[in-house]
């Protein structure tokens, strides 16, 4: 039986992807978190994360939000279009127990679903 994890291929790994997405994506926010997506050639979502010292000095606070990240991303990957994430998580994050930042997360994931890629752009559109 294979594990549930979130397999390698699943995640931005190298920092020319991480720097792509600075520069050209699309934008959601909510309270705790913001995201930037772009579409990619790859056929699934993949996801990076971005949690700095200024969410929580304490590293254990900041490892706690990625799990939970990670967890929201792993459970609905496979019903995302075909783009790469960079999850940032904002100050807020750090206080609030984790259904509901699994919550928020939730309502991000959502607003990218319908996300229809625009091969001859290069962009998606809504």
């Amino acid at each position: 039986m294979r594990a549930a994890g979130l397999p390698r291929e699943a995640r931005l790994r190298r920092a020319g992807d991480f720097a792509a997405l600075r520069q050209a994506s699309g934008r959601l926010g909510g309270r705790c978190f913001s995201v930037r997506y772009r579409p990619n050639d790859h056929g699934h979502a993949r996801l990076g994360l971005a949690i700095s010292k200024r969410v929580s000095k304490r590293a254990v606070e900041r490892n706690r939000i990625k799990r939970l990240a990670r967890e929201s991303f792993r459970r609905i990957r496979h019903q995302l279009p075909a783009i790469d994430l960079v999850v940032m998580a904002r100050e807020q994050a750090a206080h609030l127990p984790g259904p509901e930042l699994l919550a928020e997360l939730d309502a991000l994931w959502r607003k990218l679903l319908p996300l229809k890629p625009d091969p001859v752009a290069g962009t998606i559109a809504r």
